[in-house]
């Protein structure tokens, strides 16, 4: 079990900054971190989250942060289809429906997939059914052999994009799950392709009725969640690459 000093001296760690950059940010003395991170000096659950904020902790760390402090969550986590986020259920289901003919859907932190437009369906259809038992997570849908797979053209490309994507959501929110899901689909093998080296906008080539889909992906989040359901899914939505693609969806 780790105190409230060693877990915002490890987030800090994460983060790269020294005790000055996160004592200036926070508008408090260097030497103040310095005696909380050491368990001389016991913080009110305000600095906690004052400092938790300046590190840019997700609000499940947070709640754990103010446990090992000795104070109660602060973030409820409720299911997406909960009454209480009924506003927020309402705005996802529009912003995916309003994208459609082109596909979008809704994961969360572990890219389990929350909700889909009608424009995925077709991409859907092929897969194993055993990929699509909920939770159908869009890593293993997407690069397993009888998932999706076996329709994208580039795969090495998409698969090493996914690798920097994880492995930099690893290097700064640890998670013993997506971490056993790295391991499993993109942990760099022997003689792999590097695959592109790029983060600007890399297509995923698919083929589809004897096409070659070329498409794009946007990611949206909650800008000021309360909630660590909201604080940990996204949004992400598809777009064509060029007017050939453009026409086969419309």
């Amino acid at each position: 079990m780790y105190t409230v000093g060693e877990l915002l001296r490890q987030w800090r760690h994460r983060r790269g900054l020294s005790q000055l950059d996160l004592a200036i940010a926070a508008d408090v003395s260097a030497r103040h971190v310095s005696l909380v991170e050491t368990g001389r000096s016991k913080p009110s659950a305000a600095m906690v989250l004052r400092l938790a904020d300046q590190l840019h902790v997700p609000l499940r760390d947070r709640n754990r942060l103010l446990l090992a402090a000795g104070f109660a969550p602060r973030f409820p986590e409720r299911p997406l289809h909960d009454t209480a986020l009924s506003a927020a259920h309402d705005a996802v289901r529009r912003v995916i429906a309003a994208h459609e003919p082109y596909p979008a859907l809704v994961f969360d932190r572990r890219w389990n997939i929350l909700m889909t437009n009608r424009a995925l369906d077709g991409f859907l259809a092929g897969a194993d059914p055993d990929l699509l038992v909920p939770p159908v997570n869009l890593i293993r849908l997407g690069l397993h052999p009888r998932g999706l797979a076996r329709l994208v053209v580039n795969l090495a490309d998409v698969r090493a994009l996914f690798r920097r994507r994880i492995g930099r959501q690893l290097a700064t929110n640890p998670d013993p799950e997506l971490t056993a899901l790295y391991e499993e689909l993109l942990a760099p093998a022997p003689g792999d392709p590097p695959g592109i080296e790029s983060d600007v906008a890399i297509p995923m080539v698919i083929r589809v009725d004897g096409r070659e889909l070329r498409l794009f992906s946007t990611i949206t989040t909650f800008g000021t969640p309360m909630d660590i359901t909201l604080d940990e899914i996204a949004i992400e939505s598809y777009y064509p690459a060029d007017a050939q693609s453009a026409a086969y969806f419309a």
